[in-house]
């Protein structure tokens, strides 16, 4: 879950304000910073959330694929023996975890 932070931080990077238990309406705003509304910052937790959700493809790709200097070894073996070990492994991962439409 996107905490209250992370939105308003998102939003205003400079933003300067404390809070306490991650509820909404104990937000104070510090050192002038411009407050922002709490229907913005949950709009934005949406949007961080899904795009979030959206790239999970991604972070389960990444666990799965063999390291950079594994990859590199089946490259070269794959050019020294004309065998495609090196396509087949990343072909089986984005097929496993496909790219969202």
């Amino acid at each position: 879950m996107i905490e209250i932070y992370q939105a308003i931080k998102a939003i205003n990077p400079n933003a300067e304000f404390k809070y306490t238990d991650n509820d909404y309406n104990t937000i104070e705003w510090l050192n002038d910073t411009t407050p922002i509304s709490v229907d913005n910052i949950k709009a934005k937790q949406t949007e961080l959330e899904n795009d979030y959700d959206a790239k999970a493809y991604q972070r389960n790709r990444a666990l799965e694929y063999k390291t950079i200097a594994e990859q590199l070894d089946m490259q070269y073996w794959d050019a020294v023996n004309g065998t495609t070990t090196w396509q087949d492994h990343i072909n089986a991962i984005k097929t496993k975890y496909p790219k969202p439409e």
